[in-house]
C-alpha cells in the first residue's frame, strides 16, 4: 500500500479537487495514498452542498484517495478521526495551541473556523472502494469574503507567511501516521484524542433540531460519530445533519 501523499500531484487551477481526485479513482488512474494539491478550485465543495471558498495561492486545498481495507460505508467514522486528527496536528504545531476539532470535521482556532474537511466515499456493494478526503486549511489568506463570520488563517495567527504546497506535504505525512495508527490499534486512541481535542466540550452551546433552538452542553462523540449532550434532566445523541450548531455561550 502507497505511503499516503505518493504521488503528490500539483494542480494550477481544477473545478474541486474532490471531483478531480474522485474522477481519478474511478478511471483507475490515482490509487491508495494519490494527493491532489490545487493552487486553485473554482467550485470547491463543503458541507452540506456549501461553497468552499479560498484566494489563489494561498491556503491548504488537498484531495487524498484512501482505498480502506473492508470498510462498510456506515462505519467510515474512523476516516473523519483520521482526518480531523491530522488537520489538528498541522495547524496547532504552526500556531502554538489553542487548536480544536469542531464536530463533526471543522478546524478551529480559538472561535474562529481554520479549516474544513470534506469526505466522499464510492461505494461497491457493502463495501467502500475508495474514498476522497478533501481538507481546506487557511494558511496565508488575510481578507475572506463577508459571508464567512469567523475564519482565521495560520498568517493571522502567527504573522508569517508558510509555504501552502509544503505544508500539504507535511499533512500528507501527518494523515499517513493517523491511518497508520488506525490500521494497527484499531480507533479507540484516535477517538480519544479526538474527544481531548473537541471545540466546546464541556461547554453550553445552542443546538437547532428543526425549528426548536435549545441549550446543550457538549460532552463529546460516540463510536458512530454522534454528537453527546446534556441538558436538565436530558441526554441525547445527535447525528450529523440531524442538528445545527448555532453558537456557543460564553463560560
Amino acid at each position: 500500500m502507497h505511503t499516503i501523499g505518493q504521488p503528490f500531484i500539483l494542480l494550477d487551477s481544477t473545478e474541486s479537487t474532490n471531483i478531480h481526485a474522485m474522477a481519478e479513482a474511478h478511471a483507475r488512474l490515482a490509487g491508495h495514498g494519490t494527493a491532489f494539491f490545487a493552487q486553485e478550485q473554482t467550485s470547491g465543495k463543503g458541507q452540506r452542498g456549501k461553497s468552499w471558498l479560498s484566494e489563489p495561492g494561498k491556503n491548504i486545498i488537498l484531495s487524498v484517495v484512501l482505498q480502506p481495507r473492508e470498510m462498510n460505508p456506515a462505519d467510515v467514522f474512523p476516516l473523519h478521526l483520521i482526518s480531523a486528527l491530522a488537520c489538528f496536528d498541522l495547524f496547532n504545531k504552526y500556531a502554538g495551541g489553542e487548536t480544536a476539532i469542531k464536530w463533526p470535521n471543522d478546524l478551529y482556532w480559538r472561535d474562529r473556523k481554520a479549516g474544513g474537511i470534506l469526505i466522499e466515499n464510492a461505494v461497491l456493494g457493502n463495501r467502500v472502494e475508495f474514498s476522497i478526503v478533501g481538507m481546506g486549511i487557511n494558511i496565508n489568506q488575510t481578507l475572506f469574503p463577508e459571508q464567512l463570520v469567523n475564519p482565521v488563517s495560520l498568517r493571522q495567527i502567527t504573522g508569517k507567511t508558510h509555504a501552502a504546497p509544503e505544508m500539504a506535504r507535511e499533512l500528507c505525512g501527518l494523515l499517513d501516521k493517523r491511518y497508520s495508527q488506525f490500521l494497527k490499534t484499531g480507533m479507540d486512541q484516535l477517538l480519544v484524542e479526538y474527544n481531548q481535542h473537541l471545540f466546546a466540550r464541556g461547554r453550553q452551546v445552542w443546538l437547532k433540531t428543526g425549528n426548536i433552538r435549545s441549550k446543550w452542553v457538549v460532552k463529546g462523540v460516540d463510536r458512530n460519530g454522534l454528537l453527546l449532550a446534556e441538558a436538565v434532566g436530558e441526554k441525547r445523541s445527535f447525528a450529523f445533519g440531524e442538528v445545527e450548531w448555532m453558537e456557543t455561550l460564553m463560560d
